[in-house]
C-alpha cells in the first residue's frame, strides 16, 4: 500500500498467501513498535505468528523517541535491546528551566537506583527501533510479517475472527483463533468493531521540530516553562542519533496549522532555544493535538487491543510507545499458557485488568502534566509560578513540579494473580505487583537469570518446586549477591515468586512447598473456568 508519508526503509508488498482462506492460530495486526514486541515475545516462546501491516515500508516522521528503563529491560529479554542501546543516546538527567533565568531551577536522576544493566532511558528515532525489531523477527522462521496486507472487514465470532484482507487486488480471508488489535490510535479494528474511546481531549497544540545540529550537546532532557523564546508558553529538547534534535513547542489553542509549520515561522523558536549562528537542517515539521483516552475494556472475546489502539496519552512523559510496550509484556506470557493448554482463557481477563491499570496511571499522569503546563486560568497559573519559585529554592517543593512524569513501570498492588504477604509480614525489598528490579549477579545481571519463565528466586530456601519452575538461589556469597539480597531483602530462608514477565507474584520468609505451589497456581489463573 502506498502512502505519503515518508519512507525510512522500503521492503515491498509480501505475496499474497496461496489459499484465499486461511485458519491461523495468532494474528496481530499492526506492525509498530507493540505488534513488532508482540510478535518477537510470541515468536520466541515458539508459537506461529502472522503479522499484518497496511504500509509495505517503515515509515519516517515525528514519532517516539524516548523509551524508558523498563522498555529496554523487556527488549533485553527478548534479545532485541544491546542493538537499540548501541544506537541510542542514553541519559538519565532532566533539567528544568523557567523564564529568563540562564541555569535551571533544578535538575533530577531518572536512575537513583544504580548498577542496573540498562540506562533509564535512550533516545531513539521510532524507525529505528522498528527496523531492529523487523531484523530481530527475521530470525525467526515462525513469524511470518505480511507487508502490505490490510484488513478491510472482520466479523467477531465467540471463538474466532473471520478478516477479510486485501493485499493489492488480490483477496483472501483469514480465520484467527486470536486477533491482537496493535494498529494505532486510529485503529481500523476498533472501527470495525463499533467499539470507541472514554476520556478527555485537549484545546493545546505543539510544534515538534525535528532538526539535524552538526555539534556536541548534553544527553540530557530540558524543559523550559515560560521560556523567552516562546513567551508564556513552554518547550522542550532532547538529543538523538544521527545529530538529531527533538525540539518541542507549546502553541496554544486556536492555531493555523497549516501556517504553523511553515519555515519562516518555525525557525525563530528554533533559533531562539539554540542561539542565532547555530546552523541546523530541518528534518520534520509538525502540529499535533492529543488525547487522554482509552477503551473501557481491551479484551473482547478473541480481539484483544494494546497499545495507541487501546488508549492515548499526551507524549509529555514518554508514556504512549512505553505503555505499549509494557501492554504486550503482559499479555504475552498469559496467551502463551493459554495456546500451550496449561492455563484457561480466563487467565486473559488479568490482562485487562492489569494493563488498564497501566493505561489509567499513564492517563492520570499525562493529564496531570498537562494541567500544570498548561494552566487555564490565572489562579491556576499562579498556582505553578509559586510552585516554581519555591522549587527554585527549596528541594521540598521539587516534586510538585510537573514537566512530564517520565515514564516509569506500573505495579497491579491489587491484581488477582498477587499472593498477599502472610499476616502483612514486615518486608523491605518489592512487593506483589511490582517490577523485579536488576542486580549484578557473578559476572552477569539478574533480570537476565530470572529470563521469561516463572522462578523462584531464594536465599537458601531447599524446598521442593512445582516441575517447570526454576530457581535462582543468591545463598552463595562467592556470586557477589548481597546487592540482590539487599534490593528484595532477602534473609536466610526467604524466597520470591517472579513471573515472566519478571513481576513479584508472592514472596515469603520461610514457605512450605504448598505456599510455593498454591501461588503458583493463583498467578497462573487455575481454577478459573
Amino acid at each position: 500500500m502506498t502512502s505519503s508519508a515518508p519512507i525510512w526503509r522500503h521492503i515491498g508488498t509480501s505475496p499474497p498467501p496461496e489459499s484465499t482462506r486461511e485458519r491461523l492460530t495468532t494474528v496481530i495486526v499492526g506492525a509498530g513498535p507493540v505488534g513488532l514486541t508482540m510478535a518477537l515475545d510470541l515468536g520466541r516462546r515458539g508459537h506461529r505468528v502472522t503479522v499484518l501491516n497496511k504500509l509495505n515500508y517503515i515509515a519516517v516522521g515525528s514519532k517516539a523517541i524516548c523509551f524508558a528503563k523498563r522498555t529496554l529491560d523487556i527488549w533485553q529479554r527478548l534479545g532485541a535491546a544491546e542493538a537499540m542501546v548501541r544506537k541510542g543516546v542514553r541519559w538519565e538527567t532532566g533539567k528544568v528551566f523557567w523564564g529568563q533565568r540562564e541555569h535551571p531551577i533544578y535538575q533530577f536522576d531518572l536512575l537513583p537506583v544504580k548498577d542496573q544493566r540498562m540506562p533509564a532511558f535512550i533516545n531513539l528515532q521510532q524507525y529505528y527501533a522498528e527496523e531492529l525489531l523487523v531484523e530481530a523477527l527475521s530470525r525467526l522462521p515462525n513469524v511470518d510479517i505480511r507487508w502490505g496486507h490490510e484488513v478491510t472487514a472482520l466479523t467477531a465470532h465467540t471463538d474466532c475472527t473471520e478478516l477479510r484482507v486485501s493485499c493489492g487486488e488480490f483477496s483472501y480471508a483469514i480465520d484467527a483463533s486470536w486477533l491482537i488489535a496493535c494498529d494505532g490510535h486510529k485503529s481500523p479494528i476498533r472501527q470495525l468493531m463499533g467499539l470507541d474511546f472514554a476520556g478527555r481531549m485537549f484545546e493545546d497544540n505543539f510544534l515538534i521540530a525535528d532538526i539535524r545540529v552538526a555539534q556536541e550537546g548534553a544527553a540530557e532532557r530540558r524543559f523550559w516553562f515560560d521560556p523567552p523564546f516562546n513567551p508564556g508558553q513552554s518547550a522542550l529538547l532532547h538529543k538523538q542519533p544521527d545529530d538529531v534534535w527533538r525540539l518541542d513547542f507549546q502553541l496554544g489553542p486556536n492555531i493555523d496549522r497549516a501556517a504553523c509549520v511553515r519555515p519562516e515561522n518555525v525557525e525563530p523558536l528554533v533559533r531562539g532555544l539554540i542561539g542565532k549562528e547555530v546552523q541546523f537542517t530541518p528534518v520534520w515539521y509538525s502540529v499535533y493535538t492529543f488525547h487522554c483516552r482509552r477503551m473501557e475494556r481491551f479484551v473482547h472475546d478473541r480481539v484483544i487491543f494494546a497499545g495507541d489502539s487501546a488508549h492515548l496519552v499526551s507524549p509529555f512523559g514518554a508514556r504512549g510507545c512505553n505503555g505499549g510496550i509494557a501492554d504486550a509484556d503482559n499479555l504475552c506470557w498469559k496467551l502463551d499458557l493459554v495456546l500451550k493448554g496449561d492455563a484457561s482463557p480466563r487467565l486473559l481477563d488479568s490482562y485487562n485488568s492489569e494493563a488498564t491499570a497501566i493505561a489509567d496511571e499513564n492517563i492520570r499522569c499525562s493529564t496531570r502534566s498537562t494541567d500544570f503546563m498548561t494552566p487555564k486560568s490565572t489562579v491556576s497559573r499562579a498556582f505553578r509560578d509559586a510552585v516554581l519559585e519555591l522549587a527554585n529554592k527549596f528541594e521540598f517543593a521539587r516534586p510538585w513540579v510537573n514537566s512530564g512524569r517520565l515514564s516509569q513501570a506500573v505495579s497491579y498492588p491489587n491484581s488477582d494473580l498477587n499472593t498477599p504477604d502472610a499476616n502483612g509480614g514486615e518486608w523491605g525489598g518489592i512487593p506483589p505487583g511490582s517490577p523485579a528490579i536488576d542486580a549484578p549477579i557473578g559476572e552477569g545481571w539478574l533480570l537476565d537469570r530470572l529470563g521469561d519463565r516463572f522462578v523462584l528466586l531464594t536465599n537458601g530456601w531447599r524446598g521442593a518446586v512445582p516441575i517447570g519452575i526454576d530457581t535462582v538461589d543468591v545463598s552463595n556469597s562467592a556470586s557477589d549477591t548481597g546487592l540482590i539480597r539487599q534490593r528484595y531483602d532477602l534473609q536466610p530462608q526467604s524466597a520470591y515468586l517472579i513471573r515472566p514477565d519478571q513481576y513479584v507474584a508472592a514472596r515469603w520468609r520461610n514457605p512450605t512447598q504448598d505456599d510455593v505451589n498454591a501461588a503458583v497456581a493463583r498467578a497462573t489463573g487455575a481454577g478459573l473456568v
